[in-house]
C-alpha cells in the first residue's frame, strides 16, 4: 500500500492511490524495455492535452485493446481493429491518436531495426546516462530541453506522429531518461527515506 506520508514532487496527487504508485515506482526510473518504451510512447501521444491521470486511469483499456503494447501486433492492425477501437470509452477516443499507435509502431519497428533496439536509438539522446536534475521546486521543471527537442525532430523526420518536444520531454521523465524528482522528494537520489 502507498501511504501519502512521504514528501513527493508536487504534481503529485496525494488523493490518488494510482498518481503515488506511478510517482514512486515508475517515473524517473531509467527503463531500458521496448515493450515498456513502446508501451509509454502511446501512452503519452495519447496524453497530448490531456491530464496524466486521465491516462493513467485508462492504462490497463490501452493495454488490453493496443494488445499489451506488442509493436509487431499494433504494427498488424488493421483499420476496422483500429476504428473498433475508437468505439471504447476505456481509451481517449480521438482518431488520430488512435491511428497514431499504428504508424508509430512501423517506425519503431524500422528503428529497432536499425540499431538492435528502441532503448539504444533513445538512450543515445542523452548519451546513455540519464540527466540527473537538481530542482528546488516543481516550476524549475522545463517542459522541453535541447534534448526533446532533438528526440522529437528525429522521430518527425522517421515518420512518427504525437511526438512533439514537450511530448517528448514527458516521454522522457517518465522513463527516466531524465530523472526531475525535486530534491525534497524522496524519490531523489540520496534522499533519506
Amino acid at each position: 500500500m502507498m501511504t501519502t506520508d512521504k514528501k513527493r514532487c508536487a504534481w503529485v496527487n496525494l488523493s490518488s492511490p494510482l498518481y503515488i504508485e506511478y510517482h514512486d515506482k515508475e517515473w524517473g526510473t531509467p527503463n531500458h524495455d521496448d515493450m515498456h518504451l513502446f508501451e509509454m510512447l502511446v501512452l503519452e501521444g495519447a496524453q497530448a492535452g490531456l491530464n496524466w491521470e486521465t491516462i493513467l486511469k485508462k492504462r490497463k483499456g490501452y493495454r488490453t485493446h493496443f494488445l499489451n503494447f506488442d509493436p509487431v501486433k499494433v504494427a498488424n492492425m488493421s483499420d476496422a481493429d483500429l476504428d473498433e477501437i475508437l468505439l471504447n470509452p476505456a481509451v481517449i477516443r480521438n482518431r488520430l491518436k488512435v491511428y497514431s499507435a499504428r504508424k508509430n509502431a512501423k517506425t519503431f519497428l524500422s528503428i529497432q531495426k536499425e540499431f538492435g533496439s528502441f532503448s539504444t536509438y533513445i538512450w543515445s539522446f542523452v548519451n546513455h546516462n540519464p540527466i540527473q536534475n537538481h530542482w528546488s521546486s516543481h516550476e524549475e521543471i522545463p517542459t522541453v530541453t535541447k534534448e526533446s527537442e532533438a528526440l522529437s525532430k528525429d522521430l518527425k523526420k522517421r515518420g512518427m506522429t504525437f511526438v512533439g518536444p514537450t511530448i517528448m520531454y514527458a516521454y522522457m521523465q517518465a522513463c527516466g531518461l531524465v530523472n526531475d524528482h525535486t530534491i525534497d522528494c524522496f524519490c531523489y537520489p540520496n534522499q533519506v527515506n
